[in-house]
């Protein structure tokens, strides 16, 4: 059976939409990185204030769209704040730089206030991955898995905007 993508059909009680399908193209992302647990989590703003100072500065930029990777560990993961650059030259010291695997992804609305990603990260993982016909595409360790990307729309003052979240799928 194949799963047919409806716009705005809700699929979970608290809101999550179903997702579109994407092909990912390879990109090369640049920006601050931290290691995380669930217990530190809260934790990632403060690396995406200290990663705002450098947006529209960093050389190569391409765009204003910004991304949250995630690198999945045994130990907790890998997070970071990036944007995409033309080449790894000439970035600020202390910058890591990651170049995206191309990969299927299931891509989701989040709508309401970034501080509520996390609750559609986990409609995703617990509730919509469970009863698709998908597995979450995880790469070798220490790679990135899921990302959240930061459309041109999104206000980083208000917290709301053009937020998805893109799942690499099998």
């Amino acid at each position: 059976m194949t799963e047919v993508p409806q716009q705005g059909v809700k699929t979970v009680s608290d809101g999550l939409e179903s997702p579109r399908f994407e092909d990912g193209r390879p990109m090369l992302l640049a920006g601050l990185r931290g290691e995380y647990t669930m217990a530190t989590m809260p934790e990632i703003p403060a690396l995406w204030q200290r990663f705002a100072a450098y947006l529209g500065k960093i050389p190569g930029q391409i765009g204003r769209v910004a991304y949250g990777i995630c690198f999945p560990s045994s130990d907790g993961f890998g997070y970071m704040a990036g944007v995409e650059v033309q080449s790894a030259e000439g970035l600020p010291e202390g910058f890591s730089v990651v170049t995206m695997p191309v990969e299927r992804y299931a891509v989701f609305t989040h709508r309401g206030h970034v501080s509520k990603l996390a609750e559609t990260c986990r409609a995703i993982e617990h509730e919509w991955l469970p009863r698709s016909q998908y597995s979450f595409a995880l790469g070798t360790p220490g790679a990135p898995g899921f990302f959240e990307r930061y459309g041109e729309s999104f206000d980083p003052k208000i917290g709301a905007g053009d937020v998805e979240v893109w799942v690499p799928i099998r």
